[in-house]
């Protein structure tokens, strides 16, 4: 790999132990993906954050990075296992929520940002297109490549850290223009009713595509909201890390004017492939005991949709909404928190149904409105799922 002098000096150890061991591991990286160079970022998000998919190993592992360096550039974390303000609230042990705190303490004693969400690009870390950047979690790293046109390969958690810690990261994958191009086209004959129908169509199809670059021709066009579903759903079912859709995404037309998207395959994606799909997703007929909202975690825009629908009403149920810490203030300033309170739901920060051990918890089944949620709830929480609407859920819930 070519290094510049800087880059070379940091392997070197000229700017310490710490730098020298991620750029040792980086290079390696690299080499495994036949980069010819590093490129610098100008962002990071690092997932291996909660302590139930990481435990005492990766708590050690940030510990001991935090003693030798710290993050060069603007990082944020994935979401942690516990809302650590509101952990006894919502009936998290207090031995899970210590080690969790300790988590975030020893990433925060690198310098990351203690904001722990899926969505970064909501809260303040929004890169400009074709800027390069190292996020790890997969619903970011599509929405970044996808809705953004930004460019980042599918991190993994270390990694993306050590990339924030030298601000560089292997020059390949989706960092480079041409790679960038669509593998296979759908043309979706759909009228799509609610968000349930995108996370849906993106579930069907990341089975089909696995790590390829889907082009999309839609009916209609699709909201941010929208787009954040469909890609965590890609991202869940195959390994999609960017897509397109054509008039809707920054960098459609670029792929569908290369020489060779006319030789792609087509695949004609019925209305029945996403019906069926959105009943293979649900695994019970039972009432939920806890919906779950905010996989990826919800923009306000969301918030102020289960608010309205939620206002006057009592819930029979328990209801989170899972956003980040600075969505959920916004949310208190305009008086949607309050609204959702009342009700008898909460809005939870900072975590997630899927990262949190919610299977310690006296539940039994969660209603979702996320196919990415829908998909590993059963695997990584062993409850049952309800995958429906928003509005379909509140009514399932409320009094």
């Amino acid at each position: 790999m070519q290094l510049t002098k800087y880059e070379q000096d940091m392997y070197d150890g000229e700017y310490g132990e710490g730098k020298a061991e991620c750029m040792e591991i980086l290079m390696s990286l690299g080499k495994i993906y036949d980069a010819e160079c590093m490129v610098p970022i100008t962002s990071a998000q690092v997932s291996g954050v909660s302590y139930k998919t990481i435990g005492d190993a990766g708590l050690d592992f940030v510990v001991d990075l935090g003693k030798k360096c710290d993050v060069m550039l603007e990082t944020m974390l994935n979401p942690a296992g516990v809302d650590i303000e509101n952990w006894q609230e919502l009936g998290f042990s207090e031995e899970f929520s210590k080690k969790q705190v300790d988590i975030i303490e020893g990433y925060e004693s690198i310098g990351v940002m203690s904001t722990c969400t899926c969505t970064p690009y909501l809260v303040g870390n929004s890169p400009l297109i074709n800027e390069h950047v190292a996020w790890s979690e997969s619903s970011a790293v599509c929405y970044v490549n996808s809705a953004i046109g930004a460019r980042s390969n599918r991190e993994g958690g270390p990694s993306a850290l050590l990339a924030a810690i030298v601000g560089r990261t292997p020059y390949y994958g989706n960092h480079i223009l041409e790679n960038r191009q669509a593998d296979m086209i759908f043309n979706v004959d759909y009228d799509f009713k609610d968000s349930i129908d995108y996370g849906a169509l993106g579930y069907f199809t990341g089975q089909i595509v696995n790590d390829k670059k889907p082009y999309f021709r839609l009916n209609d066009k699709v909201s941010r909201n929208n787009l954040k579903l469909l890609g965590a759903a890609l991202a869940s079912s195959g390994a999609v890390s960017l897509y397109h859709i054509e008039g809707v995404t920054p960098e459609a037309d670029y792929a569908s004017c290369c020489d060779s998207f006319g030789e792609l395959e087509v695949v004609d994606i019925e209305a029945s492939d996403i019906e069926d799909t959105i009943l293979k997703l649900n695994t019970t007929d039972k009432m939920p005991d806890l919906v779950c909202l905010g996989c990826p975690h919800a923009s306000i825009s969301e918030i102020k949709e289960v608010a309205n629908l939620i206002s006057g009403r009592k819930l029979k149920a328990d209801l989170w909404i899972c956003t980040s810490k600075a969505i959920k203030a916004m949310s208190e300033q305009c008086g949607y928190l309050d609204i959702i309170e009342a009700a008898g739901g909460k809005i939870v920060s900072d975590t997630c149904m899927v990262v949190a051990p919610v299977e310690d918890l006296s539940y039994e089944v969660i209603g979702v409105n996320s196919a990415k949620a829908a998909n590993y709830v059963p695997s990584m929480c062993k409850l049952d799922v309800v995958y429906d609407s928003v509005e379909n859920l509140i009514d399932m819930i409320s009094e």
